[in-house]
């Protein structure tokens, strides 16, 4: 690449070095304080609506940060050749077959000036010389700025490219569009898709938290269709390059339990599943209560394997502020939210199963007067008392359920 500034001097280049180094140390941090703002961004509802593709965009950040820092270790203050990562190449293809299109350069504007800001705070903490100072800012604010340009042309350049050679773009970029809510009549979803909408459907989410673990998606699907065989048609869709969408439908609601129980022998998949929903409208909400499930499964750091939208709908809204969940949990549970997690789980399952320590005691093969010790402690414990508020306690309990850390860790 051509240079277009003169190169720095010693001195200045020892010192962008010397600040570029640390910060390699610290780029989960400095990605933290930038992504989501630029995400938000990108404008881009089906993008923000998808936790596979926000994983991937963070994934996308990560790399140009780390990118710029590693060159200005070995080559100070110099043009900066953006990366475009056989990743970064599958995450363009899969944004341009589904007809999404991200307004990079928003984004890229919105991260420059929060990590200009950091960079302002490093350089003015790391250097006392007020010249030396002028002239490490001098000669990176025109590195940066050189790199979000042809970083921005390079991701556009792959958009172009990526949109000539998608020959399934049209079928997925339909489906994008029923799933967005776009109206949509259901004779033509029907002839495009060559799926039945007239019927039940439940939508599942399936995705892997590794890139490298993606082969095992076409095990997952495979054992999806085996699970309800001929009593269910499916319609699959690559959605990313770690991540599947698919729908069941039949004349009969389809049950999700035969999907948990053969997922759960494929390692490394992980599924979420929305509420069955009749028809173009139950095909949609289906999808979306599913997409809802994964990005809360995400949100809070949790490792289930399989989720149920239904199960944790409450969850979903108490939780869209982890800070206010965590309090919520706290001041409601006390003491509890750190103890033995068999107190917690047999307090909860108490209050689901009725207040009925022998209804609890079956559900968790314990004995009877083993369940009634367990609540009678747990209820000591608990700041709000069961017996006071036992919808408030049994939220805080499946809030704890899936994110068992969100106590433990302090909020960001």
């Amino acid at each position: 690449m051509d240079e277009l500034w003169p190169p720095p001097s010693r001195e200045v280049a020892d010192a962008i070095r010397s600040l570029c180094q640390r910060l390699l140390t610290e780029t989960d941090a400095l990605v933290g304080a930038f992504a989501r703002p630029s995400l938000i961004a990108q404008n881009d509802p089906a993008l923000l609506a998808d936790a596979s593709l926000v994983e991937e965009d963070r994934a996308l950040n990560r790399s140009d940060l780390v990118q710029w820092l590693t060159a200005n270790v070995q080559q100070p203050g110099r043009r900066v050749e953006p990366y475009v990562s056989p990743r970064t190449t599958a995450y363009i293809n899969d944004l341009v077959s589904r007809g999404i299109a991200p307004d990079f350069a928003v984004a890229w504007r919105v991260a420059l000036g929060i990590g200009w800001r950091r960079w302002l705070e490093e350089c003015v903490a790391d250097c006392a010389d007020p010249v030396l100072l002028v002239g490490v800012l001098d000669v990176t604010a025109q590195s940066l700025v050189q790199y979000a340009l042809d970083s921005v042309a390079a991701l556009r350049q792959a958009g172009l490219a990526a949109a000539m050679g998608n020959t399934d773009a049209e079928g997925i970029a339909l489906i994008q569009l029923i799933a967005s809510g776009a109206p949509m009549a259901e004779d033509l979803a029907e002839g495009h898709l060559r799926y039945r909408m007239a019927r039940w459907h439940m939508g599942l989410v399936l995705w892997v938290d590794d890139p490298q673990d993606a082969d095992v998606l076409d095990e997952a699907i495979a054992a999806v269709r085996s699970s309800v065989g001929g009593r269910s048609a499916a319609l699959v869709a690559r959605a990313s390059a770690t991540s599947r969408w698919i729908w069941l439908s039949g004349e009969a609601v389809p049950d999700p339990r035969h999907v948990e129980k053969d997922l759960a022998a494929v390692d490394e998949v992980r599924a979420a599943v929305g509420r069955p929903g009749r028809g173009l409208d139950g095909f949609r909400s289906s999808h979306q209560d599913a997409l809802a499930a994964q990005a809360l499964v995400i949100r809070l750091g949790s490792d289930r394997r399989f989720t149920a939208y239904a199960d944790v709908e409450l969850i979903d809204a108490l939780t869209k502020d982890r800070p206010g969940a965590r309090r919520f949990v706290i001041n409601t549970l006390g003491p509890l939210a750190e103890a033995d997690t068999a107190l917690r789980q047999t307090l909860l399952t108490y209050v689901q199963c009725g207040f009925s320590t022998t209804r609890a005691a079956a559900n968790l093969y314990a004995h009877r007067n083993t369940v009634e010790r367990r609540v009678s402690r747990a209820n000591e414990l608990s700041a709000v008392k069961v017996e006071d508020n036992p919808t408030h306690v049994a939220a805080a309990l499946l809030v704890l359920d899936i994110a068992p850390d969100i106590v433990t860790v302090a909020p960001s």
